[in-house]
């Protein structure tokens, strides 16, 4: 088990719920736009936000989003290491810097010492992209990336410095779940988990699924980023399924037939919907959208309420028996009724 690391409120380690991540993609100079961007990450279930701070204009905008902002910030820095003090002193949660890019080791000495007075950890992030030239001659690139982040944290550690997260990301997906077995296996630092430069949607989704899922069923991993080449709320939204899905977050869960030619509703268009319906339900629930009543509610019989298609509307049913025949147009009425009815009675006991 990993060490416990606390970002502002949010604790990681330790067994604590992993915790889902996102980095604002708005000009950090304009502050009324990233805070708009922050709240709304925010509100989708981001517990630690990401915030580049490429310059001092952005430091000082910076200052004020921290003032405002719901949850830990974590400043995003490269080389310039005033830039990483100044994100300290002025309330960042955590920094997020390479020591291999700020240059002569006093600059580090100085980042350190500032960091232990206001006990902000840092998080040593390396990928592929920036893997140290002493070890691209490696012929594994994952133990490469591995060991370029393990001898960043060496450097921290070096100055009597423990309060540390580490991110070895790669856009591989095999090179990102072997360097992070690797560094779990050597060190009980939180590792911030993901598989960088995943792609658009589509591409992005399959790859973190596969790499982030495969580290967290390893036991590894305290937060995550989805990375998505888009909107970051799309991360946040697909981070949350992800950590559903290996019941490592309470919420509803929407299950939905593939479909075929007995299908007399629209399956995926209801099921969409469905999940608007319910997102701001934190019960534990599974939800089945179904076609057809001839073979969906025994498919769909393990759900704790389910939905089938008929000709006129649809059917209610709880653990596969029908509960309640309804109109098309009292769909979202009905199915909220259940919802509720049951999530009362699973708060209840």
């Amino acid at each position: 088990m990993s060490r416990i690391v606390n970002i502002g409120k949010i604790s990681i380690g330790g067994g604590n719920p992993v915790a889902i991540q996102s980095m604002t993609n708005t000009d950090t100079r304009d502050v009324e736009s990233t805070l708009r961007q922050i709240e709304a990450l925010y509100n989708a279930g981001c517990e630690l936000v990401r915030v580049s701070v490429p310059d001092f204009d952005s430091l000082n905008s910076f200052s004020d989003i921290v003032k405002h902002s719901p949850v830990p910030l974590i400043a995003d820095i490269h080389y310039d290491y005033r830039l990483a003090i100044g994100a300290i002193k002025k309330g960042a949660a955590k920094v997020r810097i390479n020591p291999g890019n700020i240059g002569q080791s006093w600059k580090i000495k100085e980042i350190v010492s500032v960091a232990k007075a206001y006990r902000t950890p840092i998080r040593v992030g390396a990928n592929s992209g920036s893997i140290k030239e002493s070890f691209k001659g490696y012929d594994n690139k994952a133990i490469a990336l591995a060991e370029s982040a393990l001898e960043e944290t060496r450097i921290l550690e070096s100055m009597g410095f423990y309060d540390i997260v580490i991110s070895a990301k790669s856009s591989s997906v095999k090179e990102t779940i072997e360097a992070n077995r690797y560094i779990s296996s050597r060190v009980d630092y939180p590792l911030h988990i993901g598989v960088t430069e995943a792609g658009v949607f589509e591409t992005a989704v399959v790859k973190s699924s596969i790499g982030i899922g495969t580290l967290l069923l390893e036991g590894i991993g305290d937060t995550i980023r989805v990375s998505i080449a888009g909107d970051p709320l799309i991360e946040v939204k697909i981070a949350k399924k992800l950590l559903k899905a290996l019941d490592l977050k309470e919420g509803v869960e929407v299950i939905a037939c593939p479909t075929c030619a007995r299908t007399e509703i629209d399956v995926e268009s209801l099921a969409h919907n469905v999940e608007t319906w319910l997102e701001d339900i934190n019960t534990n629930l599974t939800i089945a959208v179904m076609g057809c009543v001839v073979n969906g509610i025994g498919e769909g019989k393990d759900a704790d309420i389910g939905i089938a298609g008929t000709t006129t509307g649809a059917v209610i049913f709880a653990k596969g028996r029908i509960v309640e025949r309804v109109r098309k147009a009292d769909l979202k009425e009905k199915l909220m009724k259940w919802v509720k009815e049951y999530s009362s009675k699973n708060k209840r006991a």
